[in-house]
């Protein structure tokens, strides 16, 4: 789950981590209020969006005057914005956030996440803030400093220094930065968070490291531990169908291609993907239906895949170990029926009840093709899919 800026900074400075006063406006009068309670006379208005790049799009303004906050304000809300991460469609500004001016002499980066490799937390940071930090990765990575930490002995102020003194700072500035790591630490730790992102992440005249932006992504799975976060959740910023599927305890992500896919196991799922494409073809979404689905659930996962106008055709590809393939034909025939189908299917189906699965679709009267075997079956769906374009 993501959250907008201003959530991230509010969580964030409970736990002690040095940010700039501000506040959310989702009118112009608001904005002029919340400005008015700074202390000037610098300002930033800030779009609030989930993506990055805002400042290149039009979505960030330094301004220096109540009037101008309200003027940059107008222009925002309502606007579509477009970044590097929005895609080409972009995002509606439905809030801002109106921030305090800041002295900034040095803009650093300072990332926390889980490295998979490792098995532990990581904290990284680097000279090149409010630069995107794959483009530094790829192009001058020995910027990249990175500390991990023990899970058994958590976070130490050594952590913290070695970043310190690898991105140049000195005197007070290092004191400072010790305390913003280590309260980064125990927030992204209490949270339950999977990214934390300060880019940039500024030295001020007088020594001060603080956030001027920040970013913030959280478990799924552990939010029924922070309901106050949960609540944080902007689903005007979410995949509307995503957001239908995870009603229905569906894993389900969208994507740019034509050919949906249904398959059961986040394993199979993706290798189902790569093999869409193997053939020429373009997956149009992730769906792990999980190995314990109903038929209510196949069949609302079936109708969900439908809902997008983007796709031309769909490959069911379901191994039943648990998952039965009775259960799946059935669920497949009931949701076909509903929503009237009208675009090439194809099943494949191997394990539990196979034969009485593909009996079922063979005798539902449903111009379904079966797949002999993965390969086979992704090579049908492809073919059907440009044959009926």
């Amino acid at each position: 789950m993501n959250i907008h800026e201003y959530q991230a900074k509010q969580l964030l400075a409970k736990y002690g981590v040095a940010v700039p006063k501000g506040g959310v406006a989702y009118t112009a009068d608001e904005a002029v209020k919340a400005a008015e309670a700074l202390p000037g006379p610098v300002y930033v208005v800030k779009a609030q969006i989930h993506a990055g790049g805002r400042g290149k799009g039009g979505g960030v303004k330094v301004v220096k005057s109540i009037a101008d906050v309200k003027a940059a304000a107008q222009k925002m809300l309502g606007m579509n914005l477009v970044t590097h991460q929005t895609g080409p469609k972009g995002k509606e500004v439905k809030r801002v956030y109106i921030e305090e001016g800041c002295d900034i002499k040095r803009e650093l980066y300072l990332g926390m996440l889980l490295d998979r490799k490792l098995g532990r937390l990581i904290m990284m940071a680097s000279t090149e803030g409010g630069m995107n930090i794959e483009e530094v990765a790829a192009k001058t990575p020995e910027k990249i400093l990175k500390v991990s930490v023990d899970p058994a002995s958590g976070f130490s102020s050594f952590h913290a220094r070695k970043l310190a003194y690898g991105l140049g700072l000195e005197g007070s500035q290092v004191g400072s930065a010790v305390k913003f790591m280590t309260a980064l630490y125990k927030a992204y730790n209490d949270l339950d968070a999977s990214l934390v992102e300060i880019n940039p992440l500024v030295v001020t005249g007088q020594g001060q490291v603080i956030a001027l932006d920040a970013k913030m992504n959280f478990d799924d799975n552990a939010l029924y531990r922070h309901k106050d976060v949960e609540e944080m959740r902007d689903l005007d910023e979410e995949e509307p169908l995503e957001l239908e599927a995870h009603k229905h305890e569906l894993n389900y992500i969208k994507l740019d291609g034509n050919i949906g896919c249904m398959v059961n196991g986040a394993g199979l799922a993706m290798a189902t993907m790569d093999i869409i494409k193997l053939y020429g073809g373009e997956p149009a979404n992730f769906l792990d239906v999980g190995g314990g689905a109903t038929k209510e659930r196949v069949t609302q996962a079936f109708k969900i895949i439908l809902s997008d106008a983007n796709v031309e055709g769909v490959l069911v590809n379901i191994f039943g170990g648990i998952m039965r393939c009775d259960v799946i034909a059935e669920g497949i025939v009931a949701a076909a029926r509903e929503v009237s189908l009208n675009v090439p299917l194809v099943a494949r189906l191997e394990g539990t009840n196979v034969e009485l699965g593909k009996k079922i679709l063979a005798q539902s009267g449903l111009p379904i093709i079966t797949g002999d075997n993965l390969a086979d079956a992704a090579e049908k769906i492809v073919k059907a899919v440009k044959e009926a374009a």
